[in-house]
């Protein structure tokens, strides 16, 4: 069974960057495609960043051009590269593994952005 850990979240003025980690202790590669998701308290966990199995991005509108979702092998572990971080940003990121359904969720990383 994998797990999902997250890591690096915490508080960050307006126009800061942050680097959320996904340590994986099963595998993330292959055919399995990794997400990044935000859940604010009383609204839908939201789909922000994939990187699909073949190595694709995709990102929401909401973030696309300052965050970017990577994922590096050796470490076994995907990354989500926060920059130009707004208030609006603010809620808990979860990462996932998906192989036709997700099939894995992290425990989630709380993002504070606030002056």
């Amino acid at each position: 069974q994998v797990q999902l850990v997250e890591s690096g979240g915490g508080l960050k003025q307006p126009g800061g960057s942050l680097r959320l980690s996904c340590a994986a202790s099963g595998s993330i590669f292959g055919t399995y495609t990794m997400n990044w998701y935000r859940q604010a308290t009383g609204k839908e966990r939201e789909l922000i960043a994939t990187r699909h199995s073949g190595g694709t991005t995709t990102y929401a509108d909401s973030v696309k051009g300052r965050f970017t979702i990577s994922r590096v092998n050796a470490q076994n572990t995907v990354y989500l590269q926060m920059n130009a971080l707004k208030p609006e940003d603010t809620t808990v990121y979860y990462c996932s593994r998906q192989q036709g359904g997700v099939d894995c969720w992290g425990q989630g990383a709380q993002v504070i952005v606030s002056s």
